[in-house]
C-alpha cells in the first residue's frame, strides 16, 4: 500500500468489551450438618469446561500447523544460492514524491537524484502527479511544477521516463462521498481524461495506483480497456501498481470477507489486469512477516506467480521497500532490500531467468536511506557472482 498516494488511512483499534475473563462464580452455600450443599449442583460445568479447553487446544492445532508448514516454506524458498542471470535488465523504477511537482524540489535535488541513479538499472520515474478528486478529474494545479522537472529529468537524465503517478483511495458503496467509486462510469471517464490531462502535459506515460481494490473487480478492467488505447494514442506507457498474489487459492476471499478490502489477487486476475498495461509493479511489500527470511522467500515466492501469468511483452517489476515504517503490516527489520532483491533473484532464476522484461520498483524516494541504495546497488545491479 502506498501512503504517498494517500492509499492508507489510519484505522483506529476499537476497545475491547472488557477483559476477557469470566465474572467470579457466588460463592458456595453453607453447608449443613448433613455435609450437603444448600442450593442447586452444576454437574455438567466440569465436563463443559474441559471440552472447551479441548476444542481451544484443537482451534490452535489446526491453525498453528499451517502457518508453521508456511514458514517453514518461505524459509526454503529462500534458500540456495541466487542465478548468476538474475540481475538488473535496465527496466528498474523508483517511486517518487510529491515534492517534485508542486515546487519544494529544485535543481540541486535533481543533480542528488542523479548521483544517487548512476549506474543502476532505473528507466522509470513514478512521479506522484495526484491525487485524483474523487470523481476521477485532476486539478493543474496539483502539479505546478511539472514542466520544470519534465525538462530537468530530459536534461539531466536522458533516456528517462517521467510517469504520471495518479491514485486515489477506493469506496465500493454507491453514495459513499470519502473516495473514487470505480463502479462509477462517469468516474472512469473522467480518469481518462486526467491520463489525456497528464500526458499532454509533457508525462511520458500514466502510473495508475487504485487501492484497495480487491480481485476480480470487472471495473477496473473495464478502465483499463479504455485507458491504453488512450494512452497509446499519445505514445505514452501504461503502468499500474498491483495488490500482492494469493500466496494460497483463495486466500483473497478470506481478506475481502473479514476487512471488505482487497489485499491479495487471484494469480488469474493478476494476469488479466497484466494483459491490459505495458508495466505493472508488485507491492511486494506491508506483509505482516516478522523475519527477514520469511519476507524474502515471500518474495521468492510472489516474484514466481507473477512470472507465470505476466506476458513477455510486458514488464513485470518487483517493489522493493525503500521505506522503514514499523507497524502490524510492516516489520522495518523483517522488510528490507537485501532480503527483497535476494528473494527477486531467487524467484527469477528459478522461475524464468532469461526474461528480459523483467526489474524492480523502489518505494519511495524520500524515504530511502544510503543503505537501502547501496543493498539495491550490491545486490540487484552488481551481484557477486553465486
Amino acid at each position: 500500500m502506498h501512503a504517498e498516494a494517500g492509499m492508507k488511512p489510519e484505522r483506529a483499534g476499537e476497545p475491547g468489551a472488557g477483559t476477557g475473563q469470566e465474572p467470579p462464580l457466588p460463592a458456595p452455600p453453607e453447608e449443613g450438618r448433613t455435609g450437603r450443599r444448600r442450593g442447586p449442583r452444576l454437574p455438567g460445568r466440569p465436563r463443559m469446561r474441559r471440552a472447551l479447553v479441548l476444542t481451544a487446544l484443537a482451534l490452535a492445532v489446526l491453525v498453528l500447523l499451517p502457518v508453521a508448514g508456511a514458514a517453514t516454506a518461505l524459509r526454503l524458498a529462500y534458500a540456495g544460492d541466487p542465478s548468476a542471470e538474475a540481475r538488473t535488465r535496465g527496466r528498474d523504477a523508483l517511486w517518487l514524491g510529491h515534492a517534485w511537482v508542486d515546487g519544494r524540489r529544485d535543481a540541486a535535488d535533481l543533480r542528488a537524484l542523479k548521483r544517487r541513479m548512476a549506474g543502476t538499472g532505473i528507466r522509470d520515474l513514478y512521479v506522484h502527479t495526484g491525487p485524483l478528486e474523487h470523481d476521477g478529474s485532476l486539478p493543474a494545479a496539483r502539479f505546478p511544477r511539472a514542466h520544470w522537472l519534465l525538462r530537468a529529468v530530459e536534461r539531466e537524465l536522458p533516456g528517462v521516463r517521467v510517469q504520471a503517478w495518479l491514485g486515489d483511495r477506493l469506496v465500493r458503496q454507491e453514495g459513499r462521498r470519502d473516495g473514487l467509486r470505480l463502479a462509477d462510469p462517469a468516474a472512469r471517464k473522467r480518469i481518462v481524461a486526467s491520463a489525456r490531462r497528464v500526458l499532454a502535459a509533457g508525462f511520458d506515460g500514466v502510473h495508475l495506483d487504485l487501492e484497495p481494490l480487491p480481485s476480480d473487480d470487472g471495473a477496473y478492467l473495464r478502465l483499463l480497456d479504455r485507458l491504453r488505447p488512450a494512452v497509446h494514442a499519445r505514445d505514452g506507457v501504461l503502468s499500474v501498481a498491483a495488490h500482492q498474489i494469493d500466496p494460497l487459492p483463495g486466500l483473497h476471499h478470506v481478506g475481502e470477507t473479514t476487512t471488505g478490502e482487497g489485499k491479495w489477487w487471484s494469480q488469474r486476475y493478476f494476469g488479466r489486469v497484466a494483459r491490459r498495461v505495458d508495466q505493472i509493479a508488485l507491492m511486494s511489500y506491508d506483509t505482516w512477516l516478522p523475519l527477514q527470511s520469511l519476507y524474502g522467500g515471500y518474495v521468492a515466492h510472489q516474484t514466481r506467480l507473477a512470472l507465470q501469468v505476466a506476458p513477455k511483452d510486458v514488464d513485470l517489476l518487483m517493489g522493493l521497500p525503500f521505506f522503514h515504517t514499523d507497524d502490524l503490516g510492516h516489520h522495518a527489520g523483517a522488510e528490507t532490500v537485501a532480503a527483497a532483491v535476494r528473494g527477486v533473484r531467487l524467484g527469477l532464476g528459478r522461475e524464468d531467468p532469461g526474461r528480459r522484461r523483467f526489474g524492480v520498483a523502489a518505494y519511495v524516494d524520500f524515504a530511502a536511506t544510503a543503505r537501502d541504495w547501496a543493498d539495491y546497488r550490491s545486490g540487484w545491479c552488481r551481484p557477486r557472482e553465486s
